[in-house]
């Protein structure tokens, strides 16, 4: 008999969670409600939310706009934000995940104690994401960014380094990015490494190979926009490579389908359980005895 799992530690995590319960309290009170970029990398949701009233506007649109409510998403904002709302007295719905405030604080604190020193910030993360132009904010804009180890080329190395990372970046590419610094370091500069990777974003790979490798299909669905859905997903299909990705439960290919296999959906941080839970839905009425259940990994 064919079974359907639930990655029972799939859907959002628990930062962006909370923004979404946050923008559904705030349109509950009426009134126009704007929100600081796509509330989430995913569309459908951002569709949800919209139906129910949410203005997505860019950075352009929120510097001329007055006395409005406008929603921080999970991300995280630069100081530069936070003084456009004072000047225009616009009401901040502050939804910033308190992982990323946390990150914020200790960069800040770090760049305070830097400044009359000869040292770098380095961030580890991708160049123009929401989480890092709030982060490189702390900084007056004078960390350096690196996306991949080559970029630590542009690094000096006889100058004390403190190295940094984006929360949702991959456990083992930061580790192993900090060691190659560590081995460059010359001239008795000091390297310090700071661990900022989200415990539950990373924890969420190995969870993901495990529950790929035991089942005979997996169904990952994620925004097209979602960082970490590319990394998940890719997660699957190295441990399973009857794996599909899908940006939207229409997508789902009924050719895919079949009797007597056991089929596993699961998705990135960014993606809502309810919309694993239509796909599995729909392969109940391809197959209708399919049982359907939240694997307990």
């Amino acid at each position: 008999m064919s079974k359907t799992e639930i990655d029972k530690q799939s859907g959002c995590c628990f930062g962006v969670a909370k923004a979404i319960s946050k923008a559904e309290e705030e349109l509950k009170k009426g009134g126009t409600l704007y929100c600081l970029g796509d509330i989430v990398h995913n569309n459908i949701e951002v569709e949800r939310l919209a139906k129910m009233g949410l203005i997505t506007i860019n950075h352009d649109e929120f510097k001329k706009l007055r006395d409005v409510r406008v929603l921080l998403r999970a991300h995280g904002e630069p100081p530069s934000t936070y003084q456009i709302a004072k000047e225009n007295n616009i009401e901040l719905i502050d939804a910033s995940c308190p992982v990323v405030l946390g990150l914020q604080k200790r960069i800040k604190k770090k760049f305070i104690t830097k400044q009359n020193e000869d040292g770098q910030i380095v961030i580890f993360g991708k160049k123009g994401h929401a989480e890092v132009n709030g982060l490189m904010g702390q900084t007056d804009e004078s960390a350096i960014v690196i996306e991949k180890k080559e970029d630590i080329d542009k690094l000096d190395f006889s100058r004390d380094i403190s190295l940094f990372s984006q929360t949702t970046k991959p456990l083992d590419g930061f580790q192993e990015i900090g060691e190659l610094i560590k081995e460059r370091m010359k001239n008795g500069a000091t390297f310090e490494f700071y661990d900022t990777i989200c415990r539950q974003v990373s924890n969420r790979v190995p969870n993901m190979q495990e529950f790929a490798k035991n089942h005979d299909l997996v169904i990952f669905i994620a925004g097209e926009k979602s960082s970490n859905g590319k990394v998940l997903f890719a997660e699957c299909e190295k441990y399973n490579r009857n794996s599909h990705l899908i940006h939207h439960p229409d997508q789902l290919d009924t050719e895919w389908i079949r009797d007597d296999i056991s089929i596993g959906i699961c998705g990135a941080t960014s993606t809502p359980m309810w919309q694993m839970e239509v796909v599995a839905k729909k392969i109940s009425e391809l197959i209708p005895e399919m049982k359907v259940e939240k694997a307990a990994f």
